[in-house]
């Protein structure tokens, strides 16, 4: 029984020691002019949809939530948000070639249609992110249109 005391007391030891190692916040006080949205006359319903859907993990500004303070939460956060951007940040949109955006666009597409995205551990804790059955049609159509425009 001293052992399993001694485990939970150094588990414990850990786990307070690690919460004073700090992360980078994802955090910008502005939009950039190569922003998605300002690039595109983007219809208002579809904006608020992807602000709320995708930009949290793809822009250079995210919405935390309360547990992002809590360690090793915060990492995870940390580094989904970092391959999120990696694979599209729509902050950088127009300095994507046109070849680049329509594969993009392409991908939103099929991720969108294929329910892979936004990924089901972010629509568990952010249901408004999820997206109804029309609003993946209304999106995707859209998406293809401004595909098929460049």
């Amino acid at each position: 029984m001293k052992i399993v005391k001694i485990i939970v007391l150094v588990l414990l030891v850990a786990f307070v020691g690690v919460q004073f190692i700090p992360t980078v916040r994802n955090q910008s006080e502005s939009t950039p002019k190569t922003d998605f949205m300002l690039v595109n006359t983007v219809p208002k319903n579809i904006n608020e949809k992807l602000q709320v859907s995708c930009y949290d993990c793809h822009s250079n500004n995210t919405a935390y939530p309360w547990y992002n303070k809590v360690q090793p939460v915060a990492w995870l956060l940390e580094n989904h948000i970092n391959n999120g951007k990696e694979e599209l940040n729509f902050n950088e949109w127009a300095d994507y070639s046109d070849r680049r955006k329509k594969s993009k666009l392409k991908s939103i597409i099929s991720q969108i249609r294929d329910d892979e995205m936004p990924l089901t551990s972010y629509t568990l804790i952010h249901k408004d992110a999820k997206f109804s059955e029309n609003e993946k049609q209304e999106l995707m159509d859209w998406l293809s249109d401004l595909r098929d425009s460049l």
